[in-house]
């Protein structure tokens, strides 16, 4: 791989659970990746027990943040080279268009925000949310980016979207 680092967006509708898991861990497993998330309809804040988790393991949750998407669609903004949504309802929205056209994907996830439930079954929720995630960016850091064409690569980010975990395939294919 060559020492591009590439920027990675990525989304959800409050950027308060999954997309904040998912740029925690791929800042932290992810070489020559730098991670970003953002909401359509930010919450304002990150869920407690995503930061808990986090904290919990030693992934990085200095700067994170609930954020708006419209943030990385502004001049001054990193460009992106990837954007995967990972939230169904942020996948069926029309989103911004992105400087530098980027290549997308949709990984969709349940909400571990969602599980209503005692502290352990909250947990519980988000330990396999990040499972799911760390899953997908390990084999998405994998990938000979440089070396592939980029329908192929197009393709291989969509399949990592339906491994364990999906939550619905429908929308890959009606793409």
């Amino acid at each position: 791989m060559s020492d591009k680092v590439f920027n990675v967006l990525f989304l959800c509708t409050g950027n308060s659970a999954r997309s904040i898991l998912a740029e925690s861990a791929l800042n932290k497993r992810g070489g020559n990746f730098r991670a970003f998330s953002a909401g359509s309809h930010p919450k304002g804040t990150v869920n407690p027990d995503a930061i808990a988790l986090l904290e919990r393991i030693g992934y990085p949750t200095e700067g994170l943040h609930s954020k708006g998407w419209e943030a990385f669609s502004e001049p001054d903004s990193p460009v992106m080279d990837f954007v995967f949504t990972v939230c169904d309802d942020a996948a069926g929205e029309v989103c911004p268009i992105w400087p530098g056209h980027p290549m997308t994907a949709h990984w969709g996830i349940e909400d571990p925000s969602h599980v209503e439930g005692n502290e352990i079954e909250r947990e519980r929720a988000f330990v396999k949310a990040l499972r799911y995630l760390e899953n997908r960016i390990d084999l998405f850091t994998a990938l000979p980016i440089g070396k592939l064409e980029e329908r192929v690569l197009a393709t291989k980010l969509k399949d990592i979207g339906r491994t364990e975990g999906a939550t619905v395939e429908r929308l890959e294919d009606a793409r």
